[in-house]
């Protein structure tokens, strides 16, 4: 569809006219042109910046609204385009869809609009175009802009403009036909039947019409015919051997002829010095040829599950080439993208468990005895069972929780906890003694304060420490930190947008990594919670909605250091009652992760050098009240 509705809005006062089609309801034209009156009055307060209604971004001019022609896109729930020329002060709008799938030819919107300026100009004579001319041509400009609407072609408008100050009103609208074929130079249709009758009539006396050729016209072409075709190669033997054959008698016991021949494999091939393409083609008549098949048939096959946004999963044959999905990566950009089955649920089959799947266990044959007689008891569990790696000495590592408070796009609150564990060798190993090392602590710089277990660990000065222990199963936490908040390197910056228009509530988490991470975060948990529970939700990307909690979750498997941030969107409706009330929203982020360097920059090293008292392992540092409000 190129253009929904007509309008004349003044720049000050009411609306002069409005022309919509016969399915569009004409409250949605007024609304779109209050929201185009409240985008120039917006613009015209504050040029600088853009009303909530209408998006600067999109409009065209480098003034949005005060050059004389452009477009723009109004609404919130209902968006619409509206295409406007300013004709001195009045404003000839021209209303369609936002064209996000680019099903709007907005070129053609165009058109119409400046086909409209025409019949405005024309009938005010000139561009002094003011209310009061409008009114004295009111009836005119109403039929022309409807007619207009409709599409019209430039042949039509010419003449629609010359008699909208002369003629009848009923003669420009009913002379289309006639106008435009005087202006062409084409004949009506009264000239031209009387021709087309002649011809029909002539159709029909050839098509009754039999001829009988005597017998000797049919007997001389076939017999011209016979000389066209050409003779087979076997009639051809067959007559040579009818002239070889002479009228002597054969002895009936004389050996064969076919003696001295070489032996043939297929026989009837003539190995002539041309060969023809004829020889080929009588050989190869009868025989089924399997015809090869095209090469479509050896890339690999997906059967797509249409109907849905995104790809999920289907049948898929082969990973030569690229499936549907990825060839076109723009098609679940119009939906924003988001989870995808299919990253889960491939084409590739599980494989099959191995030991303790219940069936091992179930020897009831005569193998299971001598099996079971051998050892006793059979296989044990522990043989069975992956074995973690065998400890070498004690190990250290250090394991932070970092909290932190966004308001909008600020940061409002932060800290960071530290703990430093250690875990010995188990008791089975070490036995009665005791773990007794040496260990400095360096990357405190940042460090606010820091606690020992005294009972463990003494300080020996300098960042030196001294632990002695009994040996444990389980990690002992021997210090904790904690570091000052400007000093606090934040692995993740989230900002949440609200926006609260009428009847409907839509929120946005915006996130950004830090560039300066060993590694991107994965697994990545937002947590939205809704001040009601929703009746009607829309989502993008898609998430789990927890009707109890009232929250929404959203699973990001990886967020990447480098890139654009990432946007999370949830629009609902909410009670009219509640406009008074300030809707609170706040939103939670989760996540964890293993690196080899600690966030803090809390590093563990041995007392002396080329001494290892200890083994430093992966750090981990995870989210505690990660929060935006």
């Amino acid at each position: 569809m190129s253009c929904l509705a007509l309008s004349l809005q003044p720049a000050n006062g009411s609306d002069i006219l409005l022309q919509t089609r016969e399915w569009f309801p004409p409250s949605r034209a007024l609304g779109a042109l209050s929201a185009f009156r409240q985008t120039r009055r917006s613009f015209a307060a504050n040029k600088n910046s853009a009303p909530e209604d209408a998006y600067a971004a999109e409009s065209i001019g480098d003034d949005p609204l005060a050059a004389s022609s452009g477009q723009v896109i109004v609404g919130v729930e209902s968006r619409y385009r509206i295409v406007y020329r300013l004709v001195n002060g009045i404003y000839v709008l021209g209303i369609t869809v936002a064209d996000h799938d680019n099903s709007v030819n907005v070129f053609e919107c165009i058109h119409i609009v400046n086909q409209a300026v025409s019949v405005v100009v024309t009938a005010c004579r000139g561009v002094d175009v003011t209310p009061e001319k409008l009114s004295r041509k009111y009836a005119e400009i109403y039929m022309a802009l409807d007619i207009v609407l409709r599409g019209v072609s430039n042949i039509r408008l010419a003449a629609m403009l010359a008699t909208l100050h002369g003629e009848s009103l009923a003669k420009m609208v009913h002379s289309a036909v006639d106008t435009e074929n005087k202006i062409r130079g084409a004949d009506n249709w009264s000239s031209v039947e009387v021709h087309s009758l002649e011809h029909r009539s002539g159709i029909d006396a050839f098509a009754g019409a039999t001829f009988e050729l005597p017998p000797e016209t049919l007997e001389a072409g076939d017999e011209f015919a016979t000389t066209l075709a050409p003779e087979r190669p076997e009639e051809l033997q067959q007559q040579k051997q009818q002239q070889e054959e002479t009228p002597v008698e054969k002895d009936p016991f004389a050996a064969s002829d076919a003696i001295n021949k070489p032996q043939e494999l297929m026989g009837g091939f003539n190995k002539t010095k041309d060969a023809s393409s004829t020889d080929l083609t009588v050989a190869l008549e009868g025989l089924d040829v399997t015809t090869l098949p095209p090469p479509e048939a050896t890339q690999s096959t997906h059967i797509n599950v249409e109907g849905f946004e995104g790809n999920y999963g289907g049948v898929e044959f082969g990973h030569e080439q690229a499936s549907l999905g990825e060839a076109f990566e723009g098609f679940n950009d119009a939906w924003g993208g988001g989870l995808d089955p299919s990253e889960f649920v491939g084409p590739t089959k599980a494989p099959k468990p191995q030991g303790l799947g219940g069936v091992e266990l179930l020897q009831t044959g005569p193998d299971a005895a001598t099996k079971t007689d051998k050892g006793g008891a059979g296989t044990p569990i522990e043989d069975m069972l992956v074995k973690r790696t065998e400890m070498k000495g004690p190990e250290m590592y250090v394991s932070e929780e970092i909290s932190a408070e966004f308001r909008e796009s600020l940061l409002a609150r932060v800290g960071l906890m530290g703990v430093v564990y250690l875990r010995t060798l188990p008791p089975k190993t070490a036995g009665d003694k005791e773990t007794e090392f040496s260990f400095r602590v360096e990357g405190t710089s940042a460090v606010k304060r820091f606690a020992m277990q005294s009972s463990r660990v003494s300080s020996l000065g300098n960042g030196m420490f001294h632990v002695r222990t009994a040996a444990s199963e389980e990690p002992i936490p021997i210090m904790k930190y904690s570091l000052l908040p400007r000093l606090t390197p934040l692995p993740l910056r989230v900002r949440l947008i609200k926006r609260h228009t009428g009847s409907l509530l839509s929120v946005m988490i915006q996130y950004a990594p830090n560039p300066e991470l060993l590694a991107p975060l994965t697994d990545v948990t937002f947590i939205l919670k809704l001040p009601v529970d929703p009746t009607l939700l829309n989502l993008s990307p898609k998430a789990v909605l927890n009707r109890s909690e009232k929250e929404i979750r959203w699973h990001v498997p990886e967020i990447p250091l480098k890139g654009s941030p990432g946007r999370l969107r949830a629009r609902m409706p909410v009670d009219s009652s509640e406009d008074d009330e300030e809707i609170e929203v706040v939103g939670y982020v989760k996540f964890s992760a293993q690196v080899t360097q600690s966030l803090s920059g809390v590093s563990l090293r041995p007392a002396s050098e080329g001494k290892t008292d200890f083994y430093e392992v992966s750090h981990k540092f995870e989210s505690g009240v990660y929060m935006c409000n």
